[in-house]
């Protein structure tokens, strides 16, 4: 989250700087991977909330896996976010087997290792960082 916040700050300083050498071509803004068209697709007239270091896993649906963008958690309305620290450690092809500290919770303290499904070989560790809920918008107003 911080480095997004980072990133989102050095971006307006950039914007707010005069151009140095207006006659070289603009660049090209960064195209979309696969991974990150798809979670947009799927938080389509959603807003984000505050963020939360934990969720709550009872009653919520299956863990939706996003090669090289983040873990998505369905509860209800309500699409719990996490962008993790290692976001390229995710692979729809691997599992996930994860180490909860808490039997109806998920936090961001929690273990996660992926193995692969050909032949159960350990593959890797994701890093979970802050839960972002998504909401749908209220059509009123």
């Amino acid at each position: 989250m911080f480095k997004r916040l980072a990133l989102s700050a050095a971006a307006i300083g950039l914007l707010a700087a005069p151009a140095v050498q207006a006659d070289e071509p603009e660049v090209a803004e960064k195209e979309m991977t696969k991974g990150e068209k798809r979670l947009a697709k799927m938080l389509e007239g959603r807003v984000a909330g505050e963020p939360e270091r934990c969720i709550r896993t009872i009653g919520s649906q299956s863990l939706v896996q996003i090669d090289d963008t983040a873990l998505v958690y369905r509860r209800g309305d309500t699409l719990w976010v996490n962008y993790t620290k290692t976001p390229d450690a995710i692979d729809d092809m691997d599992y996930l087997v994860i180490r909860k500290f808490s039997s109806t919770q998920l936090c961001k303290t929690d273990q996660i290792e992926t193995y692969s499904r050909g032949g159960n070989f350990f593959s890797g560790v994701i890093f979970l960082d802050d839960f972002v809920p998504y909401r749908e918008v209220d059509g009123e107003g």
